[in-house]
This record gives C-alpha cells, sequence and structure tokens, in this order.
C-alpha cells in the first residue's frame, strides 16, 4: 500500500488559507499557510509571490515544488487562469528540479495549446480531453486523485480517466510557463472548501 496525500490550496479571509496534506495515517500536514511559501522550494525564475492569500505568478517560467515528496494524491485546487496562461499541477514528480510530464503527470491548464487534446483538463501525454473545456479568465476547481487510477474533475465533470502505475512516488509541483504570448497571462492558485471533506485510503 501507498500513503496518499489530499491537498487544497487555500485563499482564506484575512490570509488564512491553507494546502493540507492528508497523511496514511489519517492525519493533515499544513503545506501552504495563506501567508508564506515556507513548504516550497522554486525551481526556475517566475516571480511567485502570495496576493491576498493566493500564490500567484505572471512573468518568468518556472515551479514551487513541495519540500517532500508522497506516494500519491488525492487534490481540491481552486484556480484562476487567463487564457494565455500556461499552467498546470504536476504529480508525483520524482525529479523535484526538472519537472516534465516524463517524470510528472502533467494535469494541464493552457486554454491555448497548440495541440488541444492535451490543453486544459487533460493529463499531458496519458488522457486527451475532447473537447477542451476553457477555465479562463474565472474560479475553477480541480478534484485530483493520482495513484495506479489517474482521475480529473473540472468543476465537476470527469475531464481525465487513465490507469497508468509508471509513477509512483514524488513532489507536488505547481507551473508557471510562457504561453503562445510570452510573460502573458496570470495564475492563481487558492483553497477550496473544507479539506477534512477529502478522503483518502493506504
Amino acid at each position: 500500500s501507498y500513503a496518499m496525500v489530499a491537498a487544497a490550496l487555500a485563499l482564506g479571509l484575512g490570509g488564512c488559507g491553507m494546502i493540507h496534506g492528508l497523511a496514511h495515517d489519517g492525519g493533515w500536514a499544513t503545506l501552504f499557510d495563506g501567508r508564506s511559501l515556507d513548504a516550497w522550494d522554486r525551481a526556475g525564475n517566475a516571480n511567485w509571490r502570495m496576493e491576498g492569500g493566493a500564490v500567484v505568478a505572471d512573468k518568468g517560467s518556472s515551479f514551487l515544488v513541495s519540500k517532500k515528496s508522497y506516494g500519491g494524491f488525492e487534490i481540491r485546487a481552486e484556480f484562476w487562469s487567463d487564457s494565455d496562461a500556461n499552467s498546470g499541477i504536476f504529480i508525483p514528480c520524482s525529479d523535484p528540479v526538472k519537472l516534465t510530464s516524463v517524470v510528472c503527470y502533467e494535469v494541464n491548464i493552457y486554454d491555448r495549446r497548440p495541440d488541444p487534446v492535451y490543453g486544459t483538463g487533460a493529463i499531458v501525454d496519458v488522457a486527451k480531453v475532447s473537447p477542451m473545456p476553457k477555465a479562463g479568465g474565472r474560479w475553477n476547481t480541480y478534484e485530483i486523485v493520482a495513484g495506479s487510477h489517474l482521475t480529473v474533475k473540472l468543476n465537476g465533470v470527469t475531464t481525465a480517466d487513465a490507469q497508468d502505475g509508471k509513477l509512483a512516488r514524488g513532489h507536488l509541483g505547481l507551473q508557471y510557463a510562457p504561453g503562445v504570448v510570452k510573460d502573458a497571462g496570470v495564475i492563481k492558485f487558492r483553497k477550496g472548501g473544507d479539506p477534512r471533506a477529502l478522503t483518502a485510503s493506504s
């Protein structure tokens, strides 16, 4: 069996939002407290910062990478993206420095991806999405489960479902990268809902 982490990216009034991780023993570990990025490393040069309790980037190219690694993920995350932004949630990443869709599952956020079958709602090179939903210009919710069975829901609708057990353990990565227009668009991540409502099993 493997430990599974449940995470919720957060925005709360007064900056009290959190990302939580659910360990295999059912306990919660805080990954993000809405005030600092102390539980994360930076890989690259994007201008990740805190604004009103949300994690924001709009220039450069890089990842925020969780300092700890996990054996699986169950994630609920709210995100806001410009249509031009190129972003995604990468899990589980075996290399915490050079994150790619080869060493991670990339749950994409990219409305203007040149090949839309792996755009927003897809798991790049694993599960296509058709038709690709559009997420730009509003808050959206991702619900992601990653183990040997991968599922992605965008705003309550399943957009990706696949069996793929090649990646067993690693870090969580949040991406900001140049899209069609360099340094265009913004990505924000925040908490959605009560993380205690998420469940995980070992």
